[in-house]
């Protein structure tokens, strides 16, 4: 299990973040990127819904890293997902 825990607060609104999250009822990670609050898109991945965080209720963020670049988040995300 990763257990690397890096809370990087968006110091302006012009951050991305890559984010690692994990569910203990799914057994899974999930790992993506955001230009929003992380609180809301962690509240819109433990909402009910059909994607593939829509399922379990209890995802937590394990991991953050911020980006001043949108295509920067994105090339780590992808990396990340390797």
């Amino acid at each position: 299990i990763l257990r690397v825990f890096s809370f990087t607060k968006r110091k302006n609104m012009n951050e991305f973040i890559v984010y690692i999250l994990f569910s203990q009822t799914a057994e899974k990670y999930y790992v993506g990127f955001t230009g929003d609050s992380l609180d809301e898109r962690l509240r819109r991945h433990n909402s009910e819904h059909k994607g593939f965080t829509g399922q379990a209720g209890d995802w937590k963020v394990v991991y953050t890293e911020c980006f001043s670049e949108k295509a920067e988040a994105m090339q780590r995300e992808k990396t990340i997902k390797k």
